[in-house]
């Protein structure tokens, strides 16, 4: 299982230096709307190809905030023109009950905005933050504002954090 993993990251960094930005920008926009691609593992490996000078740090991070946010926002209509038919068909097959959904709901409407910007530094949230947001009818605008703050901060994080913590470990190894 870990050479599996270890196979798939080589592939990541790869893939990412053969395309440069716009490959991370394709596997962050298809994982941030619920495809299960490995987003997260794509930006540190771009950050650190930047470290090297292979890939432009403003690249990286451009693409890793506009492919959350797209992404997302691609989630969120998804979920807003079907997701709630398919929540209440499907739902009790995951033990989402009509309570549990009004519930959701209601937790949306008043933490809506905290919610989707503190998702995405959460793996299965952040595939998952647009489609629920959509589905439980958040209004749009909350939505987007929450979900480009949240992506400027996860972008940032992952885009600048492995960029210099690199450079510092290095001095002392």
């Amino acid at each position: 299982m870990i050479s599996f993993f270890q196979h798939a990251a080589t592939n990541i960094e790869h893939f990412i230096l053969l395309y440069g930005a716009a490959a991370l920008f394709v596997v962050i926009y298809f994982e941030s709307f619920g495809v299960p691609l490995p987003g997260e593992s794509a930006l540190i490996a771009a950050s650190l190809l930047a470290t090297r000078g292979d890939l432009s740090l403003e690249h990286v991070f451009l693409a890793a905030f506009l492919g959350a946010v797209l992404g997302d926002s691609t989630g969120f209509l998804i979920g807003h023109f079907g997701g709630r038919r398919l929540l209440e068909r499907f739902g009790p097959l995951i033990k989402l009950t009509p309570e549990r959904l009004a519930r959701v709901e209601k937790l949306a409407q008043h933490r809506g905005f905290v919610m989707v910007l503190t998702a995405r530094f959460v793996v299965v949230l952040r595939q998952l933050n647009g489609l629920v947001a959509g589905s439980v009818g958040m209004p749009w605008h909350h939505f987007l504002a929450a979900n480009a703050i949240g992506a400027a901060l996860w972008a940032g994080l992952w885009t600048l954090g492995p960029y210099y913590f690199a450079d510092l470990f290095r001095r002392f190894l």
